[in-house]
């Protein structure tokens, strides 16, 4: 059975993908009617906003027909899949809570991580809450159920905070547990945490097949008087959260410090690499001896990286709104002297944006970079990066946020044909804001500068979403599994069994500095 491709269809009869033809949906529309009701769509978040909502057809009554018609939902008004509309209706009714005590500490950065833990009762599987903040404070809280063994440390409660009024009084007993920080589960970093990452994330089986991850990335940005530093947190030992006993800085190791300032991080398959984004370019770390080349310089900063599944290439965002393909393959080199130098020219776009808004000629038609990089296959969002995410189902497609609010989903096979998709109504103008997507791959959301967050459909570009539950901008996500699946389970990205099942519950963490939210889909 051929996989779902975003932006194509396939033909069986003639065995090939076509590219799906019209304007992409979320688009701007030249109709004038086209446009008010797309205006309408975004500024009401409440609006039904697929075929079945339009359709007016209950949950209840989609259920009824899939039954008689199977998973195609027919009407003179249009036709959709039952699956992905039930999917997509679930979607767009999250539950979020806002965990008390926790303001100002996970506007850096934000992982959830599984690991062991004793216990009185013994050892046991837990996960623990990663946070990393601006003003320098990285913390572990336990999310299981491993602290209510303990009478010590910060418990932190949540505290229901959309919807705003509970119709139905069973969805309240959905409220997930406290959270807790053992005492010495706090450290202050030497400046602010730019990043936390799982060491061996795009391993297919790291998460969903209940092994543990042993090591978390760990990057600081740096201040005026130092660089940045990497560091890792060792969690190969079971954690022992005795307050005699637990130090975070006692499993928190530094294995490179820089003069520069790091403004991102992310790892390879293996965990023994880690590739950094800073002032000056991108560099190659090992994480086992801290030994660490060049990859990539250029002047304009790197903001944003991700590595392919298969651990050889590395995207690049750049300040200048670039986004780099870095082949690691070839020989690295210490001295950045002797990278490859490649002069990459600017869209005309930018160069005309560029002029208009100086009022003066932009006489600069390219930029300069050195590494491993094909030119060709450099391409320019509108404004500066802020957040790359590369799709592990599809792994020849990667998200890509920019400044200037815009969002889209590229296919590395047809990269210079431009965006496949495009997310409308992300708000933003010089914020670095995370992406997040939700483990099968179907949403991907993000907080706006406008204090909002919005879900959108990856496949169609349909914004599902959109409403305000902080007084700050949401500034970093972590999207998980409520219930994580069992190891031999199918391990396809649309599930075709049991709608219903604790399988297809998923969930997220958000972070701003205002505090930190918890948020639910069934």
């Amino acid at each position: 059975m051929p996989q779902e491709l975003p932006g194509f269809y396939y033909d069986a009869e003639k065995n090939r993908y076509f590219p799906i033809k019209g304007p992409i949906p979320g688009s701007k529309r030249t109709s004038s009617s086209s446009s008010a009701t797309a205006q309408k769509s975004v500024s009401n978040p409440n609006q039904e906003n697929n075929i079945c909502k339009r359709m007016r057809i209950r949950t209840a009554k989609m259920l009824h027909i899939r039954e008689l018609d199977g998973n195609l939902i027919t009407s003179n008004k249009g036709r959709c899949n039952f699956q992905e509309e039930y999917r997509k209706r679930q979607a767009s009714l999250p539950m979020v809570w806002k965990y008390e005590k926790t303001d100002m500490i996970a506007d850096g950065a934000l992982e959830q991580i599984n690991v062991d833990a004793h216990t009185p009762g013994g050892q046991m599987g837990t996960n623990v809450l990663l946070t990393g903040s601006m003003n320098g404070t990285l913390s572990l809280f336990e999310v299981g159920k491993v602290g209510q063994h303990f009478d010590y440390g910060v418990k932190c409660m949540p505290d229901h905070v959309w919807p705003r009024n509970i119709e139905n009084q069973k969805e309240s007993s959905k409220e997930p547990g406290n959270i807790w920080r053992p005492l010495g589960a706090s450290v202050v970093m030497p400046s602010s945490v730019s990043s936390i990452k799982m060491l061996g994330k795009h391993s297919p089986h790291t998460i969903d097949d209940g092994s543990t991850i042993q090591h978390a990335l760990i990057t600081t940005l740096g201040s005026e008087t130092h660089g940045g530093s990497v560091y890792v947190l060792n969690l190969v030992e079971p954690l022992d959260l005795n307050p005699h006993i637990f130090d975070l800085k006692r499993i928190l190791h530094e294995v490179a410090c820089f003069s520069y300032t790091i403004w991102t991080a992310d790892c390879n398959s293996n965990g023994n690499q880690a590739v950094i984004g800073t002032n000056l370019g991108a560099l190659l770390v090992n994480l086992e001896n801290g030994v660490s080349s060049w990859v990539c310089r250029s002047k304009s900063d790197v903001l944003s990286q991700q590595f392919d599944r298969s651990g050889n290439i590395v995207l690049c965002g750049l300040r200048n709104g670039a986004i780099a393909t870095v082949d690691l393959r070839q020989k690295q080199e210490e001295c950045s002297a002797r990278l490859t130098r490649h002069h990459i020219p600017y869209p005309a776009h930018k160069i005309f944006e560029h002029s208009s808004s100086t009022g003066r000629k932009f006489t600069k038609q390219w930029f300069e970079v050195k590494g491993n990089i094909d030119p060709s296959r450099t391409i320019f969002m509108p404004s500066s990066i802020s957040c790359l995410v590369s799709l592990q189902f599809y792994d020849q497609y990667f998200l890509a946020s920019s400044m200037d609010g815009s969002i889209k989903l590229f296919d590395h096979r047809i990269i210079q044909r431009g965006p496949v998709q495009s997310y409308e109504g992300h708000v933003n103008s010089h914020t670095r804001i995370q992406l997040g997507v939700d483990p099968s791959e179907r949403f991907v959301m993000s907080g706006g500068e406008d204090c909002k967050l919005r879900l959108w459909s990856i496949k169609s570009g349909e914004l599902l979403f959109e409403d305000k539950f902080s007084n700050s901008i949401p500034l970093t996500v972590c999207c998980t599994r409520t219930e994580r699946i069992s190891a031999g389970q199918d391990e396809r990205p649309f599930y075709e069994e049991n709608l219903y099942a604790q399988n297809h519950s998923w969930g997220a963490w958000l972070g701003s500095q205002e505090g930190l939210f918890c948020l639910h889909w069934s």
